[in-house]
């Protein structure tokens, strides 16, 4: 994190040195945008990692470039931002690329795969391993330049009505769950659901679901799932780290004057450093109040991660041998993934575990 913030300030303080010669002279144009948000303005740290680059870019231009943020629904529903880019309805939005992968699955990577990398793997691959160029060249052909937007982390694994305890339990379930994790769980019999954030809670009320996930305590205690789902799940196996994504419609994109580009930029990395420390700081304090407000915490059972590991792996390697795109950027996504989870291995998840194991017996001990 420490890294990550030195490259945000850095940039940041780049751009403003940059900017205020020309802002000065009065040489760069007024420009207004509108975003689409995909998230209700409750969740005030995801939709609010949209509200933070319009801020941003608005205090490093002298007010000369804005960007008014609407929450889902505002403009346009919340799964339909994509479209409302593409199709020029506003300038841009702010989302996560795995709600469209009903128009491709090659959306996804831009968000994360089930089973795939961590945030700062995530991280690594878009800013330094060539990830951004894949999908920069993907998004062409939907009229969209994307840039990375805020971070979530690992997410929970979702609240259910009942326990889960063998993958015969997944059968029949009817599952609010986001992207190609919906196809997975299909494969295993589930029923997945694609349903806005702000629209989860009268679904599961009502019954029309049986399970849904979101992202994690802070998020989920605001919508309210605790109330009407008694089990929550862990670990979201399908989001190890949710990257989230600012769109830009390419011809407005290509119609801004460089620094203002370059201050979009630094305001979408220095959303990215917020919203991941907010969640790291919330995530926390409101599961201990979940807990104790009587949410039934469970693991998924190790059977039920490793049928949904095989049928993960089994789903894109059929999804590569029929769809040109995915392939493009699955390929090197897996050179890079295996890189990664050597190196985390040997010191990355060598450093936690210890840590976190001695910290547990310390505590036993304390009691």
């Amino acid at each position: 994190m420490d890294r990550r913030g030195f490259i945000a300030s850095g940039a940041l303080a780049g751009t403003a040195a940059l900017a205020t010669p020309a802002l000065s002279q009065g040489a760069l144009p007024e420009v207004r945008w509108r975003c689409a948000s995909s998230f209700p303005r409750s969740l005030d740290t995801i939709f609010g990692a949209g509200e933070h680059v319009g801020k941003r870019v608005a205090a490093l231009t002298d007010g000369k470039f804005q960007i008014r943020v609407f929450s889902a629904g505002e403009l346009v529903p919340g799964l339909q931002v994509a479209d409302a880019v593409q199709g020029g309805t506003v300038e841009c939005a702010h989302t996560a690329s795995y709600y469209f992968v009903g128009k491709d699955p090659t959306f996804a990577f831009d968000a994360t795969i089930p089973f795939g990398m961590n945030t700062r793997q995530i991280n690594a691959w878009l800013y330094a391993g060539g990830g951004r160029e894949l999908l920069q060249e993907f998004f062409a052909g939907y009229n969209i330049h994307s840039i990375p937007c805020g971070s979530t982390g690992a997410q929970m694994g979702g609240w259910f009505r009942k326990e889960i305890k063998t993958v015969q339990d997944l059968s029949g379930l009817k599952m609010r769950i986001a992207g190609i994790a919906g196809n997975i769980m299909q494969k295993l019999g589930g029923v997945p659901q694609q349903i806005a954030g702000g629209d989860i809670y009268p679904a599961l009320e009502k019954g029309t679901i049986d399970a849904a996930e979101w992202i994690g305590p802070y998020d989920d205690e605001k919508l309210g799932f605790n109330r009407v789902a008694p089990y929550y799940y862990y670990p979201g196996w399908w989001e190890g780290g949710l990257n989230l994504s600012f769109y830009v419609a390419k011809s407005k994109y290509d119609e801004l004057p460089q620094v203002y580009k370059d201050v979009l930029e630094s305001a979408c990395r220095d959303a990215t450093l917020e919203t991941m420390a907010k969640y790291d700081v919330q995530n926390p304090q409101a599961l201990r109040r979940l807990v104790a407000g009587g949410a039934q915490l469970r693991a998924f059972p190790r059977e039920v991660m490793q049928a949904c590991y095989k049928a993960a792996f089994e789903l894109y390697e059929e999804t590569a041998a029929k769809n040109a795109a995915f392939k493009k950027v699955y390929e090197p996504w897996k050179v890079f993934r295996d890189l990664e989870y050597q190196w985390f291995r040997v010191t990355e998840s060598t450093f936690d575990n210890f840590v976190y194991l001695m910290h547990a017996q310390a505590q036993q001990q304390r009691r």
